[in-house]
Parts: C-alpha cells; structure tokens; sequence
C-alpha cells in the first residue's frame, strides 16, 4: 500500500523509448520504489513507439492548445510502468529519435517539446488529473527541467520538486523570445529564475527552482561543483550545494543477469564460473577474433565520443596488440572514431574486431564474454556499463571520475591484501594512464588464481537499485515533511 505519490518527468524510459542511462533510470526506478510504500507514475511523450506499446490507455484531460495544437494525456500502463502519455500530434508523432530528425539535426521545436513535458507534469502536480495528485515532481535532465519552474511560478499550493542531472553537458538553451510563448510572467525572466547567460536555460531553471537537487552519484555531485565539471553551472550548484546530494544508480539486475539471460549462449553464475568460456569463444567468433582462450580479450560497449575518451583507447590499440591481447567493440557515433577502429581492426586482424552499431544481444554477449571492459571517459555522471560488467564477470579498466570512481575498487597492493579489488582505475585520464592500466590488467590476468578472485569479487558486488531506492524515499520523504511543517 503506497503512501507518497511522486510523479516522475521524464523525456525517454526503458524499455519503451531509450537513448541513454536517463531511460534505464527512470524505468527501473519506479519499481525499486514500490517496497518503500511509494507510488511512482511517469510522464512522458507520446512518441510513435510508445503509444504503440501502450495497454489499457484512458484519456484523463483534453488540451485545445498545447504549444501549437491539441492533444490529449493519456493513463496507461506498458511493460510494467504506469504511465502519463501525452498525445499530441504535431509535437511528437515523427519519424527519427526522441531528439533529433532522421538527419541527425535537433528538432527545430525542442523548446516548445519539452516544455510541454514540462507543463503538463506541473499541471498534473496541481490537480489536473484527481485521482494521482503528486507529493513529488521528480523532474530527469533537461528536457524536465522546466516542470519545478512551472511549479514555482503557479502561485499555488504545490508538490515538493526534485531535479536530477544525468549529464550536465546537455542543459537545453533556447532564444529568450520563447519566455512570453512558454507562459511565463516577464519577471521569471532574471538570474534568479529562468534565465541563463541572456537564453532561457531548461536544465538552469530547474537547478534554480527546484527543491532538492540530485546526481547520479557522490563523486559527480562533487566532480559539478568544480568549473571543469560544472560547465557554466558550478556557481549556482555550489549556491545551493546544502540541497545538492549525489545518489548512485543502480543496474536492472532482472535484465543484467548473466544466470538467466537468455542474449547469451551459456549462461553463468557464480557456482558456474567455467561455463563463461564458452561466452568468450562465441565473442571471439563473433568479431571475427582469434579462437585464442588464453588471450585476454578487453570489450567496450560505448558511444564512439570524445566524452567516453575513445581516442584514448584508439591510440592505445598497438600497446594492446603487443600485449597479445584482443579487443572486442560494439559502439557507434563519431564518425573518425569508428573510421580509426575499422582502419585498426584491419591492421591487427583477429585482435581487433569491431561492430558499428548497436545490438542488445551482442551488447550481453561482450559483457559475458570479454575478460575486462574499458571504460576511459573523461568524465563519466554514473555510468551502467561498468555496472553490467561487474555483473558479468568482465572485470571494469575505469578512469578515476564521477560514477565509475565510486562503483569500481581498484586492485593495488592493499586492495590485493584486504582481497576486495574488483577492477582497474587510472588517472589522469590520458593516453599513457590508459595504457599503463591495460598493462597492470594484462599481469593481474596471468596470476590466473588473483583473476578469478577479482571476478568472484565483482560479481558479488551489488549493483542493484535497492540502495539507491533507500536513499530517495529518505529524500522524499524529508521533502515532504519539510514541506508539511
């Protein structure tokens, strides 16, 4: 029996709509939360693929206008998840990603988008729809960051407000002319509102006015305070750093479990560690990869971007080679990127195999299969991958930031005597750090003994949402009662 509502606003959600960790979040959260006495509804748009997955759909409001035409929301429930789903037409029902068009370009109408988003979760949070009337609007990036704007500026009775940051690079900056047509009063418009640097700022606003602020773990909630990790945004976060706290995701470890999953051709657990070989013979196949069991085959499962430090493993791939080691990579983006891996998958043939693209099936085999997984970003919010690998067996080379610093314990010496290690960290994040790492996992992985210790170890690890779930309902509920006093 739930006894706090909380409405989260979100713009994609696993499984339905996906193109980053924000999805894998804000569709596992809601059900970690259900033990906690916590009922969650999410809003999203109704982009084609999600409308078409929807079950049960009830209309609850009408708009005659929602920026630039009608539309209707929507209760309904698809794979699991109770859901608000706005239908309208002209804002969401195109081809292409939740983003962008089908040429790569952002949708010219982002603003009016996701302000919608944004207000119609303000208005359910106001009483728009009786029968779920929120104690909370947890607002999710930037794309729902207006929703404690809209909130704070209603001039009613409202919910407590949450706005978490999953990546501060993306921050949502539009022409300040919107202000009259987004249905703000002219004086929202100031530093103390919704203006940033002369635009009207989407992430900024919801820092500003939001009660709560969260990321998505401690060392990034740290990592954004600073002008290198804030990106603009660090005085306002270190102004309200005593509302600021970093909770650390957790993974789906109902999707990421190597002893059911069905993606993979033998699955594995901790009791049926030997049957893994046969995981990393079928990668190694698979990517056209020497049938070599004794080579230490690296996987990495990324975007191909400059964030994610992919140039650094690129000018790593001899020091790989060298080493008698392989790599397995599944990942698509930067077009150079790809070209530079291609070009080297050639030049090291059956060392070097790579998979543009993405593939959830193949994305569950590298994890099952590859004996560690790289992971170089320059600067990393959480990060999941890390968490799958840890799942998986496939022990995590990491750089020393944000999220992949707080969930990997780096085996040195006292880590080796204390016996907890389970994988590599390495900083600074460079070029000759990265290869020094690949080395030091290339000795841990001939004292075979140490190896399977390591992956004992991080296959124990819990990376589920329980923690994290713990934590929001203790920040909640505080909310709550702060707001009740």
């Amino acid at each position: 029996m739930s006894d706090l509502k909380v409405l989260s606003v979100a713009s994609e959600i696993y499984p339905l709509v996906k193109t980053g960790g924000l999805a894998d979040v804000a569709g596992a959260l809601p059900a970690a939360l259900e033990p906690h006495g916590i009922e969650t509804r999410t809003v999203v748009p109704g982009y084609p693929q999600l409308l078409g997955a929807l079950t049960g759909a009830e209309p609850v409001y009408h708009f005659d206008h929602l920026f630039g035409g009608p539309g209707r929301l929507l209760a309904a429930e698809a794979a699991g998840l109770k859901l608000f789903v706005i239908e309208a037409g002209h804002l969401y029902d195109r081809p292409g990603g939740p983003y962008v068009g089908p040429n790569g370009v952002d949708w010219a109408d982002n603003a009016q988008r996701f302000a919608a988003l944004a207000a119609v979760a303000s208005g359910i949070g106001l009483g728009l729809v009786p029968g779920f009337v929120p104690d909370v609007v947890h607002a999710h990036d930037w794309q729902a960051g207006l929703a404690p704007a809209y909130l704070h500026y209603s001039g009613g009775r409202r919910p407590g407000t949450v706005m978490t940051v999953h990546n501060i690079a993306f921050q949502g900056k539009f022409p300040p002319e919107l202000v009259p047509e987004l249905g703000f009063p002219p004086h929202a418009f100031s530093i103390h509102g919704i203006e940033y640097y002369g635009t009207l700022g989407y992430l900024k606003s919801g820092l500003k006015l939001a009660d709560r602020i969260t990321t998505v773990s401690p060392s990034y909630a740290g990592e954004i305070l600073l002008p290198e990790g804030g990106m603009g945004l660090e005085g306002l976060l270190n102004d309200r750093s005593d509302v600021l706290s970093g909770i650390l995701n957790g993974l789906d470890d109902a999707a990421w479990n190597p002893a059911t999953d069905e993606h993979i051709p033998a699955p594995f657990d901790l009791k049926r560690l030997k049957a893994r070989a046969a995981n990393k013979a079928e990668l190694q196949q698979r990517f056209g990869l020497d049938p070599d069991p004794d080579a230490l085959l690296f996987g990495v499962v990324s975007r191909l971007t400059w964030q994610k430090g992919l140039d650094l493993l690129a000018d790593s791939l001899d020091t790989l080679a060298e080493m008698g080691a392989q790599l397995a990579l599944l990942g698509s983006g930067d077009a150079d990127l790809a070209s530079r891996f291609t070009q080297a998958a050639q030049a090291h043939p059956g060392r070097v195999g790579v998979w543009l693209g993405y593939d959830e099936n193949v994305a569950h085999l590298v994890q099952a299969g590859a004996d560690a997984l790289i992971v170089p970003s320059r600067f990393e919010p959480c990060g999941l991958t890390q968490l799958s690998a840890l799942r998986y067996g496939a022990l995590p080379v990491v750089a020393r930031v944000g999220g992949l610093a707080d969930t990997v314990i780096d085996v040195n010496e006292m880590a080796r005597t204390s016996g907890v290690g389970t994988g590599v960290q390495f900083s600074p994040v460079t070029t000759p750090a990265l290869q020094q790492a690949l080395k030091r996992t290339h000795k841990l992985w001939q004292d075979k003994a140490l190896w399977k210790k390591l992956q004992r170890n991080a296959m124990a690890t819990d990376v589920s949402w329980e923690r994290a779930a713990r934590e929001y309902d203790r920040l909640f509920r505080d909310l709550v009662a702060e707001r009740a006093a």
